[in-house]
């Protein structure tokens, strides 16, 4: 008798369903994936059916999407930006997990900073701002420096216009107040913080919860450049509060999969920046680094399996690269270096790949950076967890 292998669809063709793909064949588990366009780089791995997922104006797909559906067990997300009507018009045809609910929540910055603030997560102060008045408004209330954010639409640095003084808010609003006719801008105070750290985190169909040790963050342009994990100089109460703060939104949305939680710390205190309903850019370490990846865990959360243990078996650093891929040699040539290569052209500002170096203990994880990162000829990128390390 022929056994059926579940297969879990996933909205979203980049290297989060690439690395999704990859975790999910191990365990008897085949995937299939629908993006817009054709040479998303997950189909390297696993099936791709090209889609149009936009709403209004009659251009949604139905008939690929209504197929796309009936092929698979669930459907999942490596992108955040899949309209949230789409993943509810799925929804009625085949499990969604994460709840398009969750989705349409994390899409909008405006309703994601309330929902912090109604869980108990505090965070930098904010205001709606539709119209250039509403902006000269905020930044009256609010004061300088701040950050115009689109509340739809935006990340990696996208999407944003930091004001210094009142002479930045006409560039501001020119900049982009195209977008508040159509979805809306938050005006939000640029926080001094300490330092930048990701919960990253996943719940079960059952309500279990689990997350991997808090990591350390760093960004160049909005963009995450490298990450350290466990988080040096994290106290327990610290990563006490923050877990509490992530299971929370968790419940609150009955959430269902890997997610991560941005937070900045200030003052000791913790805020809430950015909730991703995905795997995340800062949980790649995990894949080296931890017992079960965070990518292994998410498609065990939506198919409803057992969650894997989320304990680091060390220590890790993960470089980011973005605009083109560096000599691979410096990596490959380290104890536990490990090189992964998505596939992509290359093109500036575009992730294309990242390296995550493991040891067992701080101390060898410092060596190891120092050197590959002289080889690389990337020592400023990884100086700050070189300097934490030491």
């Amino acid at each position: 008798m022929s056994r059926h292998l579940p297969v879990v669809g996933i909205l979203g063709g980049g290297q989060l369903a690439r690395m999704l793909s990859l975790a999910a064949a191990p365990l008897g588990i085949r995937t299939r994936v629908v993006d817009s366009v054709a040479d998303a780089c997950a189909a390297q791995v696993t099936e791709l059916m090209v889609a149009d997922w936009s709403e209004g104006r009659g251009e949604r797909d139905e008939a690929a999407l209504a197929d796309f559906a009936s092929r698979v067990d669930v459907v999942t997300f490596d992108f955040e930006n899949v309209p949230a009507a789409t993943a509810q018009w799925l929804a009625s045809r085949v499990k969604v997990f994460p709840a398009p609910a969750a989705l349409a929540v994390a899409q909008d910055r405006l309703a994601e900073k309330k929902l912090f603030r109604e869980c108990g997560l505090n965070t930098p102060d904010f205001m709606a701002v539709d119209t250039r008045d509403d902006l000269e408004r905020a930044v009256a209330t609010i004061g300088l420096p701040a950050i115009l954010k689109t509340r739809r639409l935006g990340y990696d640095g996208k999407g944003q216009f930091r004001l210094r003084s009142a002479a930045d808010i006409g560039p501001a609003w020119e900049a982009l107040g195209g977008a508040a006719a159509a979805h809306g801008l938050i005006l939000e105070a640029f926080v001094p913080f300490e330092r930048e750290l990701s919960v990253v985190a996943v719940r079960g169909r059952d309500g279990e919860f689990r997350m991997w040790p808090l990591t350390r963050n760093w960004h160049v342009d909005g963009v995450l450049s490298l990450s350290l994990a466990p988080a040096p100089d994290t106290s327990d109460a610290l990563v006490e509060t923050a877990a509490a703060h992530a299971r929370t939104l968790a419940e609150r949305l009955d959430y269902v999969g890997v997610f991560a939680l941005e937070l900045f710390v200030r003052n000791g205190e913790l805020l809430g920046n950015e909730m991703a309903p995905r795997v995340h850019n800062s949980g790649h370490w995990t894949i080296e680094g931890a017992h079960t990846s965070q990518f292994e865990n998410h498609i065990r959360a939506v198919l409803g399996l057992p969650l894997g243990d989320t304990g680091a078996r060390g220590c890790s650093a993960m470089f980011n690269w973005i605009g083109e891929m560096p000599d691979p040699a410096p990596v490959l040539s380290v104890v536990d270096g490990h090189w992964h290569d998505y596939g992509k052209e290359a093109r500036a500002g575009r992730k294309v790949g990242h390296a995550t170096i493991c040891a067992p203990d701080s101390g060898s994880l410092r060596e190891r950076l120092v050197q590959v990162a002289s080889e690389l000829g990337r020592d400023g990128q990884a100086e700050p967890a070189v300097a934490l390390l030491g």
